[in-house]
Order: C-alpha cells, then structure tokens, then sequence
C-alpha cells in the first residue's frame, strides 16, 4: 500500500491552483511532476559542483565525473544491462531512437525490409521512413485490431529473412496498449531481426529488464519518469552499438584526430560527442533511485486500480466512448464525446483545473485508423487520486452540457 498523500506532498507542483481551482494534473504521458529531491538535486549541482567532465584534473570536474558515470551505474542495474558502457545518455527517446535508424544505413540496403506497428509515435516512425529513403529498404507496418492491439498473427506473416530491424514501442502513449515485446523480439532473432523498443512510456510504470527481454535497443526518456526534460537513455547491446557507426562527431568521441584519420573512442563515449547535459545525467540516476524507493511494483499495481476507476466512472458518462481498450494497458484512458471536438473538451476542464492532452497525441495514423481527429487523454500516475478522477468525471460531465 502506498500513502499517497505522503508522496503527494514531495511534489511541490500538486499544491497550485490553476484558474482558481486545485491542479489535476493528468498529462503524466507527456511528462511527469518532479519530486522535492530532484528538484534540489539539480540545484545542488549548479551550486555545488558544475564543471565539465572526463576532461579536468581539477577537483569539481572530477567530482562531476564521478557523479556522472556513478548515474550511468545507476541506470545500467536499474535496466540490468550487462555492461554499463552499454548505456548511452541522450536528449530523450527521440534522440536514441534517431541514433539507431541512422547507424542502421550502414545494414539496410535496396529491398531489405524494416518493420514498426501501427500505433507507434511519430518519433517512431518518421526515422524509419527517412532510413528507408535513404537506402531504398521498404516500410512494413503491422497493424492493429479494433481494440489498438498489435495483431499477432499478421506481425508473424510478415516476417521473413527481409526483415533487418523491428521498432515498436513497450506501450502506446495514445492508447495504453502494452504490447507483447518479448515474443516479438524472440520471433524477430528467429529470421535474424535486431529489435529496437521505444520505451518512453514503459519506464514509469513498469520494471524493465533488458537482459531477460533479449532486445537489442531499448530507448526512454528522463522527464516522464520523474527526471529533467533533456535527458533519456539509449540501451544497446554490446556487439551491436561496436557495430554501429557514429551518430555525430565532435569532442569526447574520439581517440585520435589528424587531419588524415580519426579514431574513435570506445563505448560508451563514441556516441557522446561534445558537452553533455551533465546535471540532467546525474539527476535522472537521482529520479530513478527515487522511484525505486517507491517500487515499481507498487506504482504499478496502483496506477492499474486508478485506471479500473477511472474506465468504470469515464464509461457511466452517456455518449463517451473510451479509444484503446486492450487487455492489456497501463494507466492512460483515451476518451471523445459524441458530437463534441476534444480541443474543446479539454479547453473547458482546464478552466476547472483538470490538466489532460487532446489531439492526436503524434500518432496521426492510429487517430486516422480510427476515423477521429483525435482523443481526450487523460493519464495517471502513481501520486495521482481517486479524488481527483471523480473531479474529471463532473468537469467532463459539464463540458458536455456546455457544448452539447
């Protein structure tokens, strides 16, 4: 059991009122609140230690490098990666995920085919397109059901020894769907696939582990998983990221510049050319180790009762339809009202102080899949109520009467 007032009140965000009401804050999708100890973590580094790293033998910029790789320690057992030079540090997901495609010109060529789904983001898809631009490999796409699930059998049709890479996501942002990843990476090593997974909204909820997933690519951002905007990792096997060329050149990436030839750096620091976002590095470690204080478990066995909740009390409201309704999903409900825009659903709960996302959520070909413009998504997290779902319940209700 988790004592959520407790956790609610580590969060300094929560007490703010918008529009003279209490914030309920539902867009954890699109990023998480901060706690109190990240927050002052990022503090303390800029007033504490604030220097550049692996390159000073004064004293702050050791410290800072100590802190730097000790966070990469840090995420590698969180994933339980293999290696901790195996973990990257990016800007985010869409960062990670752009590294691999553009490696990936180097063992894709005319012909080769290269597989996302149907509900992918954006971030998704469109680096895969460019890849296939560039090397003349065809985009295979599986497709999904009317309950926003992979359809399994057809992904199995569609594999074959023309498949190079597989890139899905572990759960769909704009549905909540949690796909099947290991038995995709399994079927995918089969016809000697690799496998990239876009994890963005996997890592809040879920405890993952790369080793018994067998992936070779795992990519996620810090700011939904209580971290700093600008930060994510990139996982990546061993044999696959000494294959993979440089995504960018710079300074820290290299071993030996001439004007003739460079040599490049060993792992990790290939693919970390220039200044990195240090503070957002050590301080994601910071927010991991935080949740891990909570456990994943625990946040996700109750984020699953407040998505029940929610669905039961969403559903009683006549004329709502729920978009996504898997087996299996995490806490996020994608919802329209008959008749009525969700921009302007959403445009009057926020005057009610209920924060959720409307629009297509850049997943443009599950909303056309769909036929709608888009949904009204609202998603929860572990420092969430119960209290505040009733309250987005009667602000739905009265937008509804407003609009109807």
């Amino acid at each position: 059991m988790l004592d959520i007032q407790a956790i609610r009140a580590q969060f300094p965000i929560l007490t703010q009122t918008v529009n003279g009401k209490p914030l309920v804050y539902f867009d954890n999708a699109a990023t998480s609140q901060k706690p109190q100890v990240v927050i002052n973590a990022i503090a303390e580094y800029y007033e504490t230690i604030n220097a550049n790293i692996h390159r000073g033998v004064h004293a702050l910029s050791q410290i800072a490098t100590d802190a730097y790789e000790a966070s990469r320690h840090t995420i590698q057992n969180h994933l339980n990666a293999k290696h901790a030079f195996e973990v990257l540090f990016t800007s985010g997901t869409t960062h990670g995920i752009n590294l691999v495609a553009s490696g990936f010109t180097k063992f894709v060529k005319e012909g080769d085919e290269v597989m996302i789904s149907a509900i992918e983001h954006h971030s998704n898809i469109v680096p895969w397109q460019m890849l296939c631009e560039r090397t003349g490999a065809n985009l295979v796409v599986i497709p999904m059901n009317d309950k926003g699930e992979l359809i399994i059998e057809e992904f199995e049709k569609l594999l074959s020894d023309k498949t190079k890479i597989i890139a899905v996501n572990h759960i769909s942002n704009a549905l909540g769907t949690i796909n099947p990843v290991k038995y995709i990476i399994e079927k995918a090593h089969a016809v000697g696939a690799a496998v990239l997974i876009d994890g963005a909204q996997a890592v809040p909820h879920l405890k993952v582990d790369v080793q018994d997933l067998d992936c070779d690519f795992y990519a996620f951002s810090g700011h939904k998983m209580c971290g700093p905007t600008g930060t994510g990792i990139l996982y990546g096997k061993e044999e696959w990221l000494n294959k993979l060329p440089p995504y960018q050149g710079g300074g820290e990436m290299i071993k030996e510049v001439t004007f003739a030839k460079t040599t490049y750096a060993d792992l990790p620091h290939k693919f970390e050319a220039g200044t990195p976002n240090i503070a957002g590095g050590i301080v994601l470690g910071k927010a991991i180790d935080y949740l891990n204080s909570i456990g994943l478990e625990n946040i996700q066995a109750y984020e699953h009762e407040l998505l029940e909740y929610g669905t039961e009390k969403l559903l009683a409201i006549e004329g709502l339809t729920i978009v996504g309704t898997a087996a299996q999903k995490t806490s996020v409900i994608s919802f329209n009202l008959e008749g009525i825009h969700p921009y302007d659903i959403g445009a009057i709960i926020d005057k009610m102080g209920v924060a959720v996302r409307t629009g297509h959520h850049c997943t443009q070909p599950i909303m056309d899949a769909f036929c709608i413009p888009g949904t009204v998504r609202a998603s929860f997290a572990f420092y969430n109520t119960k209290e505040e779902i009733d309250i987005l319940v009667e602000a739905v209700k009265k937008a509804q009467r407003m609009l109807a």
